[in-house]
């Protein structure tokens, strides 16, 4: 039962991967045979031990259509309520995206002290892409894995959000935006010089020439440490919720329903507040990165 129990847990903890396996590599098949590869291949893998082989040139496919399917969604019902859009009585669907706008708009007006046609979009985005990915997660751990295997797909993980590769894609998107307004609004000499000046400025030049370089260290590692904290963050808190729901697939049938009906509930706070820091984390940098001074 052990072996089965960790066979099951790896199963549904890997990607479905697509990437280039090296010339000499051993291939097991289902059948208990071994292909060794005379060259380098491109090639679906078959196991967790062929996706790690694969590299940093590996692609999980899963992650990003799900991910994409999951954007687009967002931008077609968004874009449909828009359309439709009444000022006399609005259908429940048109309150509940009036009710979300409202809702963002507030935070980016009070958060974020700049100017920019971009910010509040952006953080509606964020909100409703990030809330969806993590809500696959409410989704039945075997549902979409099962249907995918009789497809013929080995592995399908279903919440981007858990997958790294995504948190920290959307992460170090927002870092990029950060450096943009930091340069935009202060130019590459007043950057330079947050960096260099801050925390420790003192008005002999000798001493601020010493501590020049250890602000550059210091403020090196904050603003390194953004991305990596805000990408991290999100895969830690929906990787651990995703594994919980598998360990508890493995219990029987009666106790699995006592314990995954609370824990959904539960987990619907964990998902939507998960959302909310990514965008409140993403305003807050973006309104850092564009003051003047």
């Amino acid at each position: 039962m052990a072996g089965n129990s960790t066979e099951y847990i790896k199963h549904h903890l890997t990607n479905l991967t697509y990437g280039e396996l090296p010339a000499g590599y051993v291939r097991q098949h289902a059948d208990g045979t071994t292909e060794t590869l005379t060259e380098a291949t491109w090639t679906m893998a078959h196991s967790g031990d062929e996706a790690a082989a694969m590299g940093f040139k590996a692609v999980h496919l899963d992650s990003i259509g799900w991910s994409i399917a999951l954007g687009l969604f967002f931008c077609l019902v968004f874009r449909s309520v828009a359309k439709k859009a009444t000022s006399g009585v609005p259908s429940g669907l048109q309150n509940f995206v009036e009710m979300i706008v409202e809702f963002v708009d507030t935070n980016v007006k009070d958060t974020f002290h700049g100017k920019s046609a971009l910010i509040a979009p952006l953080a509606l985005t964020i909100f409703c892409w990030v809330f969806l990915m993590n809500f696959m997660d409410l989704i039945p751990v075997d549902f979409i894995p099962v249907a995918a295997q009789a497809l013929g797909l080995h592995y399908m993980k279903v919440v981007p959000s858990t997958d790294p590769n995504i948190t920290l894609g959307m992460s170090i998107s927002v870092f990029f935006l950060v450096l943009f307004y930091s340069i935009k609004m202060k130019g590459i000499g007043g950057f330079a010089g947050e960096l260099a000046l801050n925390p420790f400025n003192p008005k002999n030049p000798i001493l601020k020439a010493f501590f020049i370089p250890i602000n550059l260290i210091l403020e090196g590692v904050t603003l390194i440490a953004k991305p990596v904290s805000l990408g991290l963050r999100l895969f830690g808190n929906m990787y651990a919720g995703e594994l919980i729901f598998i360990l508890i697939a493995l219990l029987p049938f009666g106790v699995q329903w006592l314990l995954s009906v609370p824990w959904a509930i539960f987990h619907i706070l964990v998902i939507t507040l998960q959302a909310f820091i990514f965008m409140m984390l993403t305003i807050v940098y973006l309104s850092m990165a564009s003051e003047h001074h």
